[in-house]
């Protein structure tokens, strides 16, 4: 982040001080990772410098007057988000978004588009809370015309107390959508529903895997990696791409009907989406190489929630086979640090073969305990370093190794694909 903003000219000063601000700038914008008793935060409030938060400032300054689609829920929304924008992008719409990772198709995170035409902007829309002076989700600031709702369970346990306190700010997003605004939601997900029955006063559209509903996606295969589409019983047409899993599945339906919600036909969207790329750091292939005649996978993965890493694992699972999974998982989110969600852990990685744990002392919880299920096919440890030798030692010609975390992870993928490298044969 730093190359980019002094590529476009803008100084940076590291850490959080006042100096910087003592030539009284127009106006602060507050991230939502700072508080009260952060010293630049204090000489704001003392010296009554105009200030707001991020969410805000973008949602008046840059996305009012656009045909903003947020992409909302626990999961999915920067693969989402990147299906959409390349969708329209294919579609010759030239979009703007804001995601929080980045599309491999785009290689950018945000861009501002075209603000003529359709003035179409994608922006990936957390529930996370604004700023310390604003504690509602970041995505009410964003007045979108289109929503999708990709699903809802418990997570960031930091901020929301339980469920039904994130329930409460999903339904003041659906609040903020016009009448003649389109919201589409996953009919699967009783946590969404229960926030619908609250009140809805936009277009309503509902996706799944059942005929029942507007929106149907089928796999053909699988693994996912062939799809049938069907708006209305009626199929639109087959989606054949590279990509795998229920959860790309329903993200694929997510997108599809979202773009044709701002005027994209179908068809160019199933289209677009047979060229996606993907996303990187979603279960990306970061290594493909040959050991003694076979090849090994290695992929990073933005894992933070079980949910998540068991619908990639089974996805990837069905994608190969009976080849060897291995996984190393970095439990870095709040959330799963705090041991809301251990219980569900040790069930969500049953598709892999071994897993490796890397813990610390901000675990809350007994690792030995989550992983109970997976029966010994497990491994604790506290450093990367020790995890690479035993993965090292452990790989096999064939094997599938995927590295699981929201964080850094000690840069642990790429020191494994360093290593394959001088091993065997990088193949394409």
């Amino acid at each position: 982040m730093s190359s980019l903003l002094e590529s476009e000219g803008i100084v940076l000063h590291e850490g959080y001080h006042e100096e910087p601000m003592h030539d009284k700038p127009d106006l602060v914008i507050i991230g939502n990772a700072l508080s009260r008793g952060n010293p630049a935060v204090e000489y704001v409030l003392n010296q009554k410098l105009n200030y707001t938060s991020g969410p805000r400032w973008l949602g008046e300054n840059y996305l009012r007057g656009r045909e903003v689609i947020a992409v909302a829920g626990t999961h999915g929304k920067t693969t989402t988000s990147s299906m959409i924008a390349w969708i329209l992008e294919v579609a010759g719409l030239n979009p703007g978004f804001l995601i929080g990772g980045i599309p491999l198709d785009f290689n950018v995170s945000a861009r501002q588009g075209s603000e003529t035409g359709s003035g179409c902007f994608v922006v990936e829309s957390d529930e996370y809370d604004t700023a310390f002076f604003d504690k509602r989700s970041k995505f009410v600031h964003y007045r979108p015309q289109v929503v999708t709702l990709n699903n809802l369970e418990y997570d960031h346990a930091d901020i929301f107390p339980d469920l039904a306190a994130i329930e409460t700010q999903f339904h003041h997003l659906i609040r903020t959508i016009p009448g003649n605004g389109t919201i589409i939601s996953n009919a699967a997900d009783t946590n969404l529903e229960r926030v619908l029955a609250r009140g809805c006063w936009s277009k309503l559209q509902r996706f799944s895997f059942d005929d029942e509903h507007d929106w149907q996606v089928e796999m053909l295969k699988a693994d996912g990696s062939e799809l049938r589409i069907s708006h209305q019983r009626e199929e639109l047409g087959v989606l054949h791409w590279n990509h795998y899993g229920r959860h790309n599945a329903m993200n694929a339906i997510t997108a599809i009907a979202a773009a044709v919600a701002v005027g994209v036909p179908a068809a160019t969207a199933i289209e677009a989406l047979a060229s996606f790329s993907g996303v990187r750091r979603r279960m990306e292939l970061i290594l493909k190489t040959t050991l003694e005649g076979a090849d090994v996978h290695v992929y990073d993965d933005f894992a933070h929630h079980p949910t998540a890493i068991r619908l990639t694992l089974e996805g990837l699972r069905r994608k190969v086979g009976n080849a060897r999974i291995l996984v190393a998982l970095e439990p870095r989110s709040n959330t799963m640090r705090a041991g809301v969600h251990a219980d569900e852990l040790g069930p969500a990685l049953l598709a892999a073969d071994y897993v490796w744990l890397k813990t610390g002392d901000d675990i809350d919880w007994d690792p030995q305990i989550a992983l109970a299920p997976l029966e010994g096919r497990c491994k604790i440890v506290t450093r990367a370093n020790d995890m690479l030798e035993q993965i090292q030692t452990r790989l096999k010609p064939g094997d599938h190794i995927v590295f699981m975390s929201n964080g850094g992870f000690e840069a642990a993928p790429g020191r494994l694909a360093e290593f394959l490298r001088s091993k065997g044969s990088e193949a394409g």
